[in-house]
């Protein structure tokens, strides 16, 4: 008997997008008539042959996911990373059975738990007691044996003093232990885990890591998506690295991790709005373009930024220094305290920066830099910017500069620069 309790061949997920088209400025009667007539016979002739309705003049064919190949084996743990938008919640729609795949075939041996939304399954007005019950039927748990494990999972979920509050009054943390307690004690083969245990505190998602590691050990097989590396590393073994609905990497968990987080590295910039976008052409940082570097001898990274702006707007800078597996050490906010002007004129642009690295801190680092509208992240990000390579401590304490856990507010780093307009 094969141990393989997933199989997915040539996988592919389509979806179909409506966009409106460009409206002139003045239209006659006429056009809008012959227009919502097309639109009609348009929805009529998708109704009849059972496809999707779409909203717009134009469609456009979007695939979240796309030749798509792997196994998996009773047993194993496996991480599924990537960034946003790569795949990874479509896919496990998919082996939920939750949504159809457009191309390829999926093979699934075993009962299937899956927990990919905060509260699936529960309703507002019934108590969590009732909800219990309910969710526990959705996923496939008799009765009895929903009785037989109540006592657990109100333990495990710790919800006992509001467990006949109807849900709707519950916090989000609330919902999501429920939740999560349910799916857990369900004794699936499978375990389907989506970035939901973010919403949870820091001793619940330590609950959570421990249980999914039991089942685990029990020889259940465990699908967990992640942005937290830091868990993903502690709990898998096999991590599968999603990019633009495809498979970069499926191997080892630190290689897969390594790999994506070296991809992480390259430089991105997302404009809002193609009217008032921010492009870069060149980023040097301490003279190079390398984007991984060792860790300056002084403590100092010099930044030099060129770009340009398609239309006059408000732009503040903002660095951000992390740890690689995306825990918060500090920020630089040089705009924000400042009372200047921060409308920046159509046209090229530099930005010469430093900034002080505490040299209390080890391991690998990485630098962000934002441009936003005051106070407003989002017009442009390059993300990290740059990654600081493996270091050693060089002082057992941090500088004047810099109070490492504060827990209150974030941390401020110190440094300098200069915007400068370019002709």
């Amino acid at each position: 008997m094969s141990d393989v309790v997933i199989r997915v061949d040539g996988l592919g997920k389509k979806y179909l997008i409506g966009h409106q088209a460009e409206r002139e400025r003045y239209v006659t009667l006429r056009e809008v008539l012959a227009r919502t007539v097309k639109g009609f016979v348009r929805s009529a002739r998708d109704v009849l042959h059972g496809q999707q309705l779409i909203v717009g003049d134009e469609v456009e064919e979007f695939w979240a996911l796309k030749d798509v190949n792997f196994e998996i084996k009773r047993g194993d743990v496996v991480g599924i990373i990537g960034r946003n938008g790569a795949g990874k919640s479509t896919l496990l729609k998919i082996l939920s059975r939750i949504t159809e795949p457009s191309a390829g075939r999926v093979e699934i041996k075993g009962r299937v738990a899956s927990l990919l939304e905060v509260g699936t399954g529960f309703h507002p007005e019934l108590s969590g007691r009732e909800n219990i019950y309910l969710n526990g039927a959705i996923l496939g748990m008799s009765r009895a044996e929903i009785k037989r494990k109540f006592d657990e999972i109100v333990a495990f979920a710790e919800v006992e003093k509001f467990l006949d509050t109807p849900v709707k009054r519950y916090s989000s943390g609330m919902y999501v232990r429920l939740a999560f307690a349910v799916a857990a004690h369900l004794e699936p083969e499978i375990l389907v885990v989506d970035e939901v245990l973010a919403v949870g505190d820091a001793e619940f998602q330590k609950k959570c890591l421990g249980k999914m590691g039991e089942a685990a050990g029990h020889g259940r097989t465990v699908l967990f998506v992640s942005h937290n590396m830091s868990a993903v590393r502690v709990l898998t073994r096999t991590c599968m690295h999603l990019s633009d609905g495809r498979i970069a990497i499926i191997g080892p968990t630190n290689d897969a991790v390594t790999t994506y987080q070296k991809v992480s590295s390259t430089q991105i910039c997302v404009p809002r709005a193609a009217n008032s976008a921010i492009s870069i052409d060149s980023i040097l940082v301490n003279d190079s373009t390398n984007s991984t570097q060792p860790r300056p001898d002084n403590g100092q990274l010099n930044i030099e930024l060129k770009g340009r702006i398609g239309s006059p707007q408000r732009v503040s800078v903002e660095m951000a220094l992390r740890t690689i597996d995306g825990n918060s050490i500090g920020s630089f906010f040089p705009d924000h305290f400042r009372t200047v002007n921060l409308l920046r004129e159509k046209g090229k642009f530099r930005i010469l920066a430093s900034l002080q690295i505490p040299p209390c801190l080890t391991g690998e680092l990485a630098l962000s830099l934002y441009l936003t509208e005051p106070f407003v992240r989002g017009i442009c990000e390059v993300d990290p910017l740059v990654t600081l390579q493996t270091i050693s401590p060089a002082i057992a304490s941090p500088g004047p500069d810099l109070t490492i856990s504060s827990g209150q507010g974030p941390t401020i780093l110190s440094g300098d620069y200069l915007w400068e307009p370019l002709m």
